[in-house]
């Protein structure tokens, strides 16, 4: 391995069939990785270079598809529970997060885009070479009003906009509240400022948070016009967490581009964001996924797990461009539903649209990045000449068989993430 994390040798996958992330027709042949590019696809067999190293992994006719993406992760506070969050030092908080990127590796997931938390540094050390992991396209901190989704300071505690000190959410870097359009400016500047590729708002309420309902509206007009012109000065975009049709209305209209979760919408909503083209990012909730100490919360979460059926229903039915993701949250001991969730779009699409939006799909989404996108020299999420060489070798057919997905220690032969072979089990 060299400084930067890329091999230096050739890769060749042989008798493999290849589910190239688009197309439904696995075609036969041989896969060449050269250092940390897909050099070449073949029906035909590939021969040796002299004067260059080869490692060649004879598939047996398994599946060889593109490592896959979750739209939306959350690795420090995936990696940590709520009392490593609150009492934990910011290196603990940090380390867990490293450690739960190799495990998000290990499950088959090359690329994540995390949604709120401090992970440039574990991104630095991941693209140096110097830890396994996935392609990390972070927001840096969401972004918050006072008593918003992200608020997680103490009812008895001063707001900041008030001369308060930050909550513990915002000491880590995983929220930073902001209210007025001044601030909000600010805010936005600042996870740009730390290496963010997109930016993350809250604009309604959540299960997750103590003080807002679900039916919340949160910033008014022109601080998500703020912070949208803020993003786009720097070539990127604004994501929000959203449930209800009042507050994705008001984020669409201000020009944000990626809608999170969205489960409380209803028909007419979901197709006018296939009218104004902002995407979809959906995670396939079920009760149990989450769990919630108080009632309050519990029931927010199981009026959120409601809407998931009719929501996957109407985007396929207006063609509303939908990317998936998992948002586990505080609860490390059910990191590994991440693969079971993976698994569960089954239930919504056919296994060709499940895999297409677990590779090339997300990748699309993941790439209005723009100038910002951190690895935009080469295409991911596909099996094509010139793409990143991050893929997957699969004991079965998913195409087939979806549920493969959910185990991946057992089913995932090798994985390859950057030209360098992370696990090979064959």
């Amino acid at each position: 391995m060299t400084e930067t994390g890329k091999s230096t040798h050739r890769l060749l996958f042989r008798n493999v069939r290849v589910f190239d992330g688009i197309s439904g027709e696995l075609v036969t042949g041989d896969v060449l990785i050269d250092g940390d590019r897909i050099l070449a696809v073949s029906a035909s067999p590939i021969g040796d270079e002299p004067g260059r190293e080869t490692d060649v992994i004879d598939g047996g006719g398994r599946v060889l598809m593109p490592g896959m993406s979750d739209a939306h992760v959350h690795l420090v506070g995936n990696a940590n529970s709520y009392i490593d969050m609150v009492m934990g030092s910011e290196a603990h908080i940090a380390l867990n997060g490293l450690a739960e990127a190799r495990n998000m590796l290990l499950r088959g997931f090359t690329a994540v885009r995390d949604m709120a938390g401090d992970t440039g540094g574990i991104k630095s050390v991941i693209d140096r070479g110097l830890f396994d992991g996935p392609r990390i396209y972070p927001s840096q901190a969401a972004i918050s009003q006072t008593a918003g989704h992200g608020d997680f300071g103490f009812v008895y505690e001063c707001p900041t906009a008030l001369g308060g000190d930050q909550a513990r959410a915002e000491q880590i870097g995983f929220m930073r509240v902001a209210d007025g359009e001044d601030r909000v400016l600010a805010a936005v500047r600042e996870q740009l400022k730390k290496g963010a590729s997109q930016i993350k708002l809250m604009v309604g309420g959540g299960a997750a948070s103590m003080y807002d309902p679900l039916y919340t509206v949160q910033f008014i007009d022109k601080e998500l016009r703020a912070a949208v012109q803020a993003a786009s000065d720097y070539g990127t975009y604004v994501a929000t967490h959203v449930y209800n049709v009042t507050g994705i209305r008001r984020a669409v209209a201000a020009g944000v581009k990626s809608i999170e979760h969205g489960h409380l919408a209803d028909e007419e909503t979901v197709a006018l964001l296939a009218e104004k083209e902002v995407w979809l990012s959906m995670q396939p909730f079920a009760l149990g996924d989450h769990h919630y100490p108080d009632p309050d919360r519990a029931e927010k979460d199981k009026q959120i797990c409601t809407g998931t059926d009719h929501v996957y229903e109407w985007a396929q039915k207006h063609g509303v461009n939908t990317a998936w993701g998992t948002d586990l949250l505080l609860e490390p001991q059910i990191a590994p539903r991440q693969s079971e969730m993976a698994a569960r779009l089954g239930d919504h699409y056919s296994n060709l649209d499940a895999l297409r939006m677990l590779t090339s799909g997300n990748a699309e989404l993941f790439r209005l990045a723009g100038e910002r996108d951190p690895y935009r020299q080469a295409r991911w999420g596909v099996i094509d000449q010139g793409a990143w060489a991050d893929v997957l070798l699969v004991d079965g057919n998913p195409l087939e068989d979806l549920s493969l997905l959910a185990d991946p220690a057992k089913n995932l032969s090798v994985i390859v993430k950057n030209g360098h072979v992370v696990k090979n089990s064959l």
